[in-house]
């Protein structure tokens, strides 16, 4: 099978079943395994993010949003030569990756589109199952699903026993975005108390006063697709009341992939570091100080 992969996250998961080889094309964000860098991108961002604060981001992506802009932009010519007999994309969020309103004119005859678009934790289990299914190795997408359930229960148990910290995991910083979808799972799974929004809705903009005013006793600053560089980068100059910690957010908490369950166990360690060991992965965390932008 021939497979045009416009979803990171699919990426993800194809790479975990290993059948990677069968990627023939992927978009401008998919960046794991570091080896589908050398794919040919068949879709790239149409803002040019270098340069620009996190202000100046949500500015740009709010108007196109508004205006139906697509931020996509497609290969067509790249994506008929490279004769995909599926292609995998989303309708959960413009901005994070390609829709499949933006294949319209773009998918070649005879080519499936299959669009995955996961709410909810259990949504990301299961859809790397019926991703699976689809591409031929669904117990291989069942002993993959089995092992992100076993790792959360894990954390689940470990701190069943504890008093839930109230915590506030932002998805942006300029302005502070609630985190939505699975992610207040994940803050439940990892023994927190999440603060302002709840699973399944869409993340919001709000203030970091409103944030402050919820008495958060952590700060999780987990930037939609951004790694922990460009996080560092757009929340140098952050300064909030409460311990804050800059995480991995594209590739640990944003992305509806098998790798979120490791997230869940991050997650776990800044709350209950007594019950859950530092899993390892990438996190700063930012000085205390009095209320100041990024």
């Amino acid at each position: 099978m021939r497979i045009v992969s416009l979803l990171p996250s699919a990426t993800d998961i194809i790479a975990e079943l290993g059948l990677l080889e069968q990627v023939v094309g992927v978009s401008e964000d998919c960046n794991w395994p570091p080896e589908v860098r050398k794919k040919p991108q068949v879709a790239r961002t149409r803002i040019d993010l270098k340069g620009l604060s996190a202000a100046e981001i949500d500015r740009l992506v709010s108007a196109a949003a508004s205006e139906t802009h697509s931020l996509w932009a497609l290969d067509r010519e790249l994506i008929d030569a490279l004769a995909p007999d599926l292609i995998i994309t989303q309708d959960l969020c413009t901005v994070c990756a390609v829709s499949s309103g933006d294949l319209e004119s773009a998918c070649p005859l005879g080519a499936e589109v299959y669009s995955m678009n996961p709410h909810s934790l259990e949504d990301v289990i299961v859809s790397v199952v019926e991703l699976a299914a689809r591409l031929g190795v669904e117990e291989r997408g069942r002993s993959l699903a089995a092992a992100m359930r076993a790792k959360i229960d894990s954390v689940r148990a470990a701190v069943a026993r504890r008093q839930p910290v109230p915590v506030f995991v932002a998805e942006w910083v300029d302005p502070p975005y609630g985190c939505g979808h699975w992610l207040p799972e994940m803050v439940e799974a990892a023994g927190g108390r999440n603060l302002l929004s709840r699973p399944g809705e869409y993340s919001f903009p709000t203030s970091w006063e409103a944030v402050l005013a919820t008495d958060p006793k952590l700060i999780v600053l987990a930037c939609c697709g951004f790694g922990i560089e460009q996080a560092l980068a757009h929340c140098a100059s952050l300064r909030l009341p409460v311990r804050s910690v800059v995480v991995d957010g594209d590739s640990y908490y944003s992305r509806p992939a098998p790798r979120i369950a490791e997230g869940v166990r991050q997650l776990a360690h800044l709350l209950h570091p007594a019950a859950v060991e530092d899993p390892g992965l990438p996190a700063h965390e930012l000085p205390i100080g009095a209320l100041s932008a990024a």
